[in-house]
């Protein structure tokens, strides 16, 4: 895997909107290097033949999730009362996709 350098790290905070200093900046080279590096070694190891496992802990694995059932809908009015804020009886968020 090719290492994580400064242009790299100038597209992702373009994309994530990450404002960060020149400090900051060389750790979070180093940090995700260091990453990068784990996962290579990760890759290196041969898992053909492994079971693949939906579970960490054996205890989660035996909790059965409940059938998924169509309910009655939530009122409009009880439903946005939880709204931090709406427009035209409709949730309204922040712009999620901007010009660049």
């Amino acid at each position: 895997m090719s290492q994580f350098d400064s242009k790299t790290l100038e597209q992702l905070k373009k994309l994530c909107h990450i404002d960060c200093e020149k400090e900051e900046e060389i750790d979070i080279l180093k940090s995700l290097s260091r990453i990068l590096d784990y996962i290579d070694q990760l890759n290196e190891i041969d898992t053909k033949g492994i079971e693949s496992c939906n579970y960490v802990l054996t205890s989660m694995s035996k909790k059965l999730m409940r059938e998924d059932a169509v309910e009655e809908l939530l009122p409009r009015e009880r439903f946005l009362a939880n709204a931090p804020d709406q427009i035209g009886g409709m949730v309204r968020t922040p712009p999620v996709l901007k010009d660049l």
